[in-house]
């Protein structure tokens, strides 16, 4: 096998995996506001209210169940949280009919809410929509998190070969009866790797992650799995295997070029759509005794 070229295989990273899909999820958001749009419109009620408390504690008395759409008008998730109020601490639970009217009016005072009510005539509805638009934005991270996990899965699907998500080291020593001690430093590391592979009386345990930016994780990372790749050389039956991609590298690349010199299995997304996993899989011949 010839040997690879560090910087002939880092020219092929890419600097995103985000589709059209990762940047606001608009089907949640609709879900999200129809759920309360009800209530959104009996509140819409005190748009221009010229007594604006009075008018919310009798629509409130008449319509309890518009305090559940008041912590989205905060642009909140949580339907319980604290108030630190004159050095004492209010509990406000939304999820259940615990705060007074009063602790209420009180609440959407002191936030500015009523003031934005009473002097901006919008609808609440659209105001929403807009608010968890917002808050969706912030889901972008877990998105993206998950988008390499899931690109890689369906790479591996592809292959046809068994696999597992997001099995811990313990996992796979019972599973295969195979000694990582090596790599768990004698069982005192709770290790788990996303994907574990079956291919050939071989397993092929997988680490994936994608970097847009840099930063000193990088460089943890690649000493990490450099260490990883070392431990686990001499296990037999057993790969690990990395897969990383991302524009975030180019100011992290000593280390990832250090890793990359001791682990052959180190693959890049344009590695996988060349068809590297099934040359892998189909190219490991190594019985396990307790497979």
């Amino acid at each position: 096998m010839a040997k690879r070229d560090f910087n002939e295989w880092r020219s092929h990273f890419i600097p995103t995996i985000s589709g059209y899909s990762y940047y606001v999820d608009f089907d949640k958001v609709s879900v999200n506001v129809d759920s309360i749009k009800t209530e959104l419109n009996i509140m819409n009620s005190l748009m221009g209210s010229k007594n604006i408390c009075e008018d919310f504690v009798n629509l409130a008395t008449k319509y309890p169940e518009i305090r559940k759409c008041i912590p989205i008008l905060l642009a909140i998730r949580e339907k319980k949280f604290d108030v630190r109020d004159n050095g004492k601490i209010i509990t406000y639970d939304l999820s259940k009919h615990v705060n007074s009217i009063e602790e209420l009016s009180r609440l959407m005072s002191e936030t500015g809410l009523f003031k934005m009510m009473e002097n901006r005539l919008i609808n609440l509805v659209d105001y929403v929509y807009g608010v968890e638009t917002g808050l969706d934005s912030n889901a972008r991270k877990n998105r993206g998190g998950h988008q390499m996990e899931d690109l890689v899965e369906g790479f591996i699907r592809a292959t046809g070969k068994k696999y597992f998500k997001e099995m811990y080291l313990s996992e796979i020593e019972s599973r295969y009866g195979l000694d990582l001690s090596a790599i768990s430093n004698k069982g005192s590391t709770r290790k788990r790797f996303d994907f574990v592979v079956e291919s050939n009386n071989h397993i092929f345990a997988f680490e994936v992650n994608f970097y847009t930016s840099s930063g000193s994780k990088l460089n943890e990372t690649a000493r990490s799995y450099k260490m990883l790749a070392e431990e686990s050389r001499g296990v037999n039956g057993f790969t690990f295997v990395w897969v990383t991609d991302g524009c975030g590298w180019k100011d992290a690349q000593n280390n990832l070029r250090e890793t990359f010199d001791v682990l052959d299995t180190l693959y890049s997304i344009h590695d996988l759509e060349s068809g590297v996993l099934s040359r892998l899989f189909d190219g490991v011949e190594i019985v396990l005794d307790h497979f």
